[in-house]
């Protein structure tokens, strides 16, 4: 089931004197499985560009197409995008509301319209899939840690066995091992559930790390849409528009400038490691 994006544009407050151009004829194409960065500085429309995906937001111009079903036809049933195309916000405490963790996660496949037992078997495999200790689960969401309300608000979309997952941030404010803890988390999913993957980052590292393509939205407009080491190669652009490569790209450029064979394209740290070692060897 793939996402067709077709020259989407999205205008704030149209018409009005804070009327301001977020998105600007946008197309792409999002296909079954695939793991997604998209990446921009802040107030770039990335924010904006996602919600359009689940239909949080409705494009001024042009069409998207859910499974060849346009989402805007009249006939469209939004619930049922929804269902498959799931959006985890960047703040949980905005999704979490119940007085346990278990009722919480049982609430999108309740509102979907699955039988009690069978809400409670998807609130139980996905705070399973997300690795949240059973102790947990009738405890209030509010006494959790910061990276135990991620888990749970991944849990919660999950619960409705979706076939793409939004995440918006999903490791703001977490300290490096909550969020290398989270984004495994999100990449052992990928890996086992075969899900389409849409994450919304500004750290360069991690969509190095995790992502198969990466998307650049600058000014409401997508200027790169490519693997990610074809991405970085052209840091020097990206660095024009307030982004910039992994770290280790730049210290791997400085070492062959310095006279050392190594790796230049090396966008990880693993690959970094590997292309040191070999020179070493």
């Amino acid at each position: 089931m793939s996402i067709i994006v077709d020259k989407i544009s999205y205008i704030y407050e149209e018409g009005s004197s804070m009327e301001r151009l977020a998105l600007d004829n946008i197309s792409c194409v999002i296909e079954q499985g695939e793991f997604i960065g998209v990446i921009g500085h802040t107030g770039s429309g990335k924010s904006t560009f996602i919600q359009h995906l689940n239909g949080l937001l409705k494009a001024n111009k042009g069409h998207i197409y859910y499974n060849e079903q346009d989402i805007y036809a009249p006939d469209f049933k939004m619930q049922e995008l929804r269902k498959h195309v799931g959006l985890v916000f960047q703040y949980p405490e905005h999704q979490l509301f119940e007085s346990t963790i278990f009722k919480d996660v049982c609430f999108g496949p309740k509102n979907l319209g699955f039988s009690d037992k069978d809400t409670q078997i998807a609130a139980f495999n996905a705070l399973r899939q997300v690795g949240l200790d059973e102790s947990l689960y009738y405890q209030s969401p509010f006494d959790l840690s910061g990276g135990q309300k991620r888990r749970v608000a991944i849990a919660g979309v999950l619960a409705m066995k979706p076939d793409v997952i939004i995440l918006d941030e999903p490791t703001a404010g977490l300290d490096p091992k909550g969020r290398d803890e989270i984004l495994d988390c999100v990449k052992k999913l990928h890996d086992e559930m075969k899900i389409t993957v849409i994450l919304v980052s500004h750290s360069m590292e991690d969509v190095a790390k995790y992502v198969d393509r990466i998307m650049v939205i600058n000014d409401g407009k997508l200027v790169f849409n490519n693997e990610p080491k074809a991405v970085f190669a052209r840091h020097e652009e990206l660095e024009k528009i307030g982004l910039a490569a992994p770290s280790v790209t730049y210290i791997m450029e400085d070492l062959y400038k310095a006279g050392f064979d190594v790796d230049r394209s090396a966008i990880t740290i693993e690959e970094a490691k590997n292309s040191i070692l070999n020179l070493l060897k």
